[in-house]
């Protein structure tokens, strides 16, 4: 599919089908070591949901537009649809992050990381949280909608987060470009504010586009990688690039005058929070020339935890009891542990001469990790659109 950049009238498409050296405090997991990973079954189905048999209901804003969207495709057990929308900018209401507006091009993402915590945006659509990578919504008229929003005074020197409920570099921007469409319509513009969150190395194919915004704008892209092993990974994000190609593409938007960190989020308790691991990984973004590197817990919403403990329990069990208890009342780790991981991720910046934030040579105080405060917010208000 061409990156058109309205994707105004989108026609259908048919798609080809060791051992822990030292006790982490106060961690109550054992090493996952102790708990081979058999391989990930990327292939079961998601349960049926509202476009199976189900009877007709009624449905209501963002629902009704979802059970009325067009099929666009089908791939790899994945169906697109096109979402028509009002809006492709959408205002943050809370106060406790430092950005004003989010932009997600796409509703649910193909990565199908197993610990999503924005797998509730779905139930919004009166969708099961396991559809979230099943099933992709492509914002209509992306291009066109930035094209009239980015113009409005009220978003200028507003910082905006793309890419905080769905990631906008997943397989689903190759066929249908609408994180390209909204980025051309920034490019046009100064005196913008705006930072990407990716697991994906496809942010290099834009590298051309992001030097044209950050000639005019601020502009920084936060890699997320959770950790260097590759079948660990393989396990916890079935579809996203292996951390190797994430590291590269740090390594290329550097090379190219970007601005560019790690973001280790989110970090999972007995499987990625070992010192050595945190560490290396530490380390290879600093070779990768990052400017920063930031962490955090893992942050388990009652949609995330349907899909991450059964997760848990089929690959690693022994850490499966452990997950139920320190999140059976609440979505966070406990704060003891969540300091201590604070403390240490602290620790490997001094140690690598890496920043806690993206860089700005503008000094813009609201360029500062976006989604390192979505994942530890209780309710997270800024991943749904506001109108969309």
């Amino acid at each position: 599919m061409a990156t058109s950049p309205t994707l105004g009238s989108v026609p259908a498409v048919s798609f080809r089908p060791s051992r822990r050296t030292k006790t982490i405090p106060p961690s109550l997991f054992p090493d996952p070591r102790d708990s081979q990973p058999a391989r990930a079954d990327v292939s079961t189905p998601p349960p049926d949901s509202i476009r199976g048999g189900d009877p007709p209901r009624q449905f209501s804003g963002i629902a009704r537009l979802a059970a009325s969207s067009p099929l666009l495709g089908e791939k790899r057990d994945t169906e697109y649809y096109l979402l028509p929308v009002k809006s492709i900018l959408n205002r943050c209401s809370s106060d406790r992050v430092p950005f004003t507006w989010t932009v997600n091009p796409y509703r649910g993402c193909e990565f199908g990381c197993r610990y999503c915590y924005a797998r509730y945006t779905h139930e919004f659509m009166e969708l099961d949280g396991a559809d979230f990578e099943r099933k992709i919504y492509v914002k209509q008229n992306t291009g066109g909608l930035a094209r009239r929003e980015l113009a409005t005074e009220n978003v200028l020197g507003e910082h905006i987060a793309i890419g905080t409920a769905t990631d906008p570099y997943q397989p689903a921007e190759k066929e249908f470009g609408a994180t390209r469409a909204f980025l051309e319509q920034a490019a046009e513009l100064e005196g913008l504010s705006l930072s990407i969150t990716t697991k994906s190395n496809q942010v290099v194919r834009d590298i051309d586009l992001l030097q044209r915004i950050a000639a005019r704008s601020s502009l920084s892209v936060n890699i997320t990688i959770t950790t260097l092993r590759t079948r660990l990974a393989r396990l916890l994000e079935p579809r996203a690039p292996r951390p190797d190609l994430r590291l590269a593409a740090v390594k290329a938007l550097r090379e190219a005058g970007l601005d560019a960190g790690v973001f280790d989020m989110p970090v999972l308790p007995g499987l990625t929070d070992r010192e050595e691991d945190l560490d290396a990984l530490a380390r290879a973004a600093r070779d990768a020339g990052a400017q920063w590197f930031a962490g955090s817990v893992v942050f388990l919403m009652p949609s995330a935890q349907k899909a991450f403990f059964p997760f848990l329990q089929e690959k690693f069990p022994k850490l499966a009891r452990g997950y139920r208890q320190w999140y059976s009342r609440s979505g966070y780790a406990p704060d003891s542990y969540r300091k201590e991981i604070s403390q240490r991720i602290e620790g490997l910046r001094k140690k690598y001469g890496l920043g806690n934030r993206p860089y700005s040579p503008e000094g813009a105080a609201r360029q500062s990790a976006q989604l390192s405060l979505a994942l530890v917010q209780k309710q997270v208000p800024c991943g749904q659109a506001v109108r969309a």
